[in-house]
């Protein structure tokens, strides 16, 4: 038997022996004092710690906590004695702690001897006392409270260890009126958390001691976090034990078909049996109470249980947490819960595929629910950790197929495919971070993504693209753009300044120069959602002749004064890019498409009346390029070049209603239409469609005229006198940069398009036969004459009626051309000095010097002496 505490009665009945022997000399002490007072024969009836002869001279407090307790303990808690300790408890709140502490005593006793029915009527009676109790001396009194909890929970008897958990939850729902500092609730937490993963072999009872553990962990949090100063709970070694116990219980039962959209709330009768529900409950419980301070403590552990039972392929489980996250904490730190997210992919960069696409994925679905503008202040950092997962996406894809070539593998074509989840995922995400944001800042966005697009030949972006090689980069190029794409998807600026401000629109034309359509397609696609101030483009989908422009009910408004002066500005700078974009050979259906939306949104939202004579001029031109064929296309994209200027020219006949040009436009289609149908969009993109073999005998009326537009229009106000200058785009630097890495250098790139610029300027390449006929031409000067005034003539009448712009660029472009030249004689002619010390050369990588002798070297004859 163990040592038990000698009672203070064992004291007073050992003075009462010594004083009074003859009268208390039969009396039979307790068992602690019967070796000395033990009179002789007797063999005693005591109970342990009781002086039975003595019990009235025992503490009040102890005889009303033993005549709660029942002879047979299925009777229960004796009501009419616990009334009277409860009154005598609530009366003398200085005895609280004695009562507790014994209590505790008979308490751990009865455990010890697996007295079930008396530690049941000892909970009741604490429970109820606990309920009853509430002051100042309450503090020692749960002190005793907790070590009785504790001893339950430390039994491994089911039934005692559910006993032990109501109690603390009811303790829990009491709101005291002062903390208590010195109080921790460590071993509660760790001893709640093992009840949340039992493995009792009853099902039934698994489950009662896993429901057990879960409002145990649920009592914690509410009774710890009230209180600011009393933050222990939220330390990193509680949240990694909480919060992987109650995602342990959201995953047994989840099922992913009845989760979709925001979390529903429970039921009552869910909480109480369902142990998934209930620790979905608590979950969302512990987020809403958490700060910015402790957001990072309750994140991180989800992200750890995540990984350790490999929840992120598939990742529905993964994805239905963070949308219980992302609901359930306060708005304002969205943007932390985000840059967790992006923190746990930099750290998990190297895993699989579908791990990073499974983690992209939850971030996107915690970016669609984040709300508006609270992202946070570090935008910029979260775009560029997103745009640098994209690029290492885009390396690791090319390195596999780098790996792979000359081989045909199942599995590395499965992983390109997991690749491009991955990559869609990204841009995807970026696109919602976009639409989250505000106008100010997505203009930003917009800078930030362009400034990151690599093109050929310059170093401007900031992306290191140097081991993707051609394809990788053409792949990220793709993938930029299309994040661009999803960004401006949406964006509504009140003038275009503000969309298309210089130092983003000129980087954003560069690629519509590149001779890769899909690229192209991308950039029209992103300058149609700009210019698309009325969500008119939906109206203009495809290319076709419309018969009446008025049943599109076009949306419009005045030009405002500042996209005047944008056009009056950048407008060369975009007939230019629409003007060479349709000359590319490797056009699709798409491409036409979206030349004609582009021509038909600048007339919508930018167009005054020197805009449509530009506009025409630019269709004009079109026009001639297809019949002259300088560029060698092929006849599908000649005609094709008609329709597009055809359905264009339609449009804008109607959407300026002067009735002459709406005549002749008309007039033609309708010839085209019984003479050349493969001028008119809806025959030239069908699957066979009959092509001409040239375009040279045709007649004048299947042609938009120049004379007649500029007749029509001229009666009705315009200013037609540029109408009679062929429009020449404007050729600069961007041209040798942004076009394809390509096969020909740059001098030649110069020289292709250069020819087209001037007709009167063309250099004869090809070698002309010399016979009698050219001889007596050459000898005649009245011809020659003839042809001077011509030119003169064409000279004068172009610095009269052309614009400033494109003097000033064909003069630029001759300078540049002329430059190039002469860079090239230079480079040829003058040579370094021979150095006795030698010449670096560079033989199969390797630098080698190889040294020239003095004797052998050539020096000018006054130097020699």
């Amino acid at each position: 038997m163990p040592a038990l505490t000698r009672p203070s009665c064992c004291y007073l009945n050992k003075t009462l022996h010594l004083l009074a022997p003859t009268i208390f000399s039969g009396c039979p002490p307790c068992l602690e004092c019967s070796s000395s007072f033990l009179p002789p024969g007797f063999l005693g009836f005591q109970v342990p710690g009781v002086c039975c002869c003595c019990a009235a001279l025992r503490p009040r407090y102890k005889r009303l906590v033993d005549n709660i307790f029942p002879e047979d303990p299925k009777d229960g808690l004796v009501k009419s004695d616990m009334e009277k300790l409860t009154f005598y408890a609530v009366s003398a709140p200085e005895k609280l702690d004695r009562i507790g502490s014994y209590l505790a005593d008979r308490l751990s006793r009865d455990v010890v001897r697996h007295r079930s029915g008396y530690v049941l009527i000892a909970m009741e009676a604490l429970d109820q006392l606990l309920m009853a109790c509430h002051s100042q001396s309450i503090k020692p009194f749960v002190e005793s409270f907790l070590h009785m909890v504790a001893k339950l929970l430390e039994s491994g008897e089911p039934k005692l260890q559910v006993l032990g958990t109501n109690s603390f939850v009811k303790f829990a729902n009491i709101e005291e009126d002062t903390p208590s500092y010195h109080r921790r609730y460590d071993f509660f937490v760790s001893r709640f958390s093992a009840m949340c993963h039992s493995c009792h072999s009853d099902p039934e009872t698994r489950k009662g001691i896993r429901i057990a553990g879960i409002r145990g962990i649920q009592g914690v949090v509410r009774k710890t976090v009230n209180d600011e100063l009393r933050a222990t709970i939220w330390e990193p070694q509680h949240m990694d034990k909480i919060v992987p116990s109650l995602l342990f219980n959201m995953q047994k039962t989840e099922d992913v078909d009845s989760r979709i959209g925001p979390p529903s709330s429970p039921s009552e009768g869910d909480k109480e049996e369902n142990p998934a529900v209930l620790a979905e409950n608590c979950f969302r419980e512990l987020l809403g109470r958490a700060t910015y301070g402790n957001m990072s403590n309750v994140v991180r552990p989800v992200f750890a249980h995540l990984d350790n039972h490999n929840l992120w392929d598939p990742n529905e489980f993964a994805v239905y947490c963070f949308k219980i996250i992302m609901y359930s904490i306060q708005a304002q730190y969205s943007h932390h819960v985000i840059q967790e997210t992006l923190g746990h992919l930099d750290a998990r960069k190297k895993d699989s595929p579908r791990v990073r696409a499974g983690i992209i994925q939850v971030l996107l679905e915690a970016v669609a629910i984040a709300a508006k503008g609270s992202i946070g202040p570090t935008v910029l950092e979260v775009f560029n950790t997103l745009l640098k997962h994209l690029r290492l996406s885009v390396e690791f894809e090319a390195g596999e197929r780098r790996g792979s070539m000359g081989s045909i593998s199942v599995s590395t074509s499965t992983k390109d495919n997991d690749e491009k989840i991955v990559q869609n995922a990204i841009i995807q995400t970026i696109g919602f971070f976009g639409s989250n944001l505000p106008d100010y800042q997505r203009s930003e966005i917009m800078m930030f993504i362009m400034g990151k697009v690599p093109v050929f030949g310059t170093t401007t972006h900031t992306l290191d693209t140097s081991q993707l090689g051609d394809l990788g980069t053409r792949r990220i190029q793709i993938m930029l753009l299309r994040s661009l794409l999803m960004v401006t998807s949406g964006y509504k600026a009140k003038t275009i300044v503000t969309a298309l401000p210089a130092p983003f629109l000129d980087p954003l034309l560069s690629p519509s120069l590149m001779e890769d359509y899909e690229l192209r397609q991308l950039v029209l696609e992103i300058l149609h959602n700009l210019i698309d101030r009325h969500d008119n483009r939906a109206k203009l989908r495809g290319i076709r002749i419309i018969p009446d422009v008025g049943d599109l009910k076009i949306k419009r408004e005045k030009i405002s004064r500042q996209d005047a002066s944008f056009m009056k500005k950048n407008g060369q700078l975009l007939y230019r890019h629409i003007y060479l974009g349709c000359k590319e050979e490797d056009n699709v259906q798409k491409n036409f498409e979206l030349l004609y939306t582009s021509l038909a949104l600048i007339t919508i939202e930018l167009a005054n009346e020197e805009v449509v004579i530009d506009l025409i001029r630019v269709a004009i031109a079109l026009q001639d390029n297809a019949i002259i064929n300088e560029d060698n296309l092929p006849m599908f994209h000649r005609c094709a070049v008609m329709a597009l200027v055809g359905a264009y020219l339609n449009f804008l006949s109607q959407m300026i209603a002067v009735p002459a040009f709406c005549q002749h436009v008309s007039k033609v289609i309708e010839t085209r239409t019984m003479e050349a149908p493969y001028f008119l969009p809806e025959h030239i993109f069908r699957d066979k469609c009959m092509l001409p073999k040239s375009l040279e005998k045709h007649e004048k009326n299947l042609y938009f005229l120049t004379n007649k537009i500029a007749e029509s229009l001229g009666g009705s106000g315009y200013s037609v006198e540029r109408l009679t200058v062929p429009y020449v785009p404007q050729v600069t630097d961007e041209d040798r940069l942004s076009r394809r890495k390509s096969i020909v250098d740059t001098v030649s790139i110069q020289v292709d398009i250069l020819p087209g610029n001037n007709p009167v300027e063309d250099v004869v390449t090809a070698t002309e036969e010399i016979t009698f006929e050219a001889l007596k031409k050459a000898i005649d000067t009245n011809g020659m004459e003839e042809q001077e005034k011509e030119k003169r003539r064409l000279v004068i009448e172009k610095f009269q009626k052309a614009p400033f712009e494109e003097i000033a660029a064909q003069c630029e472009s001759k300078a540049n051309f002329l430059h190039d030249r002469l860079a090239q004689i230079l480079e040829l002619t003058i040579r370094p000095p021979p150095s006795p010390s030698g010449t670096l050369t560079f033989t199969s990588g390797h630098a080698q010097y190889h040294s020239v002798p003095v004797y052998e070297m050539k020096f000018p004859d006054l130097c020699v002496y």
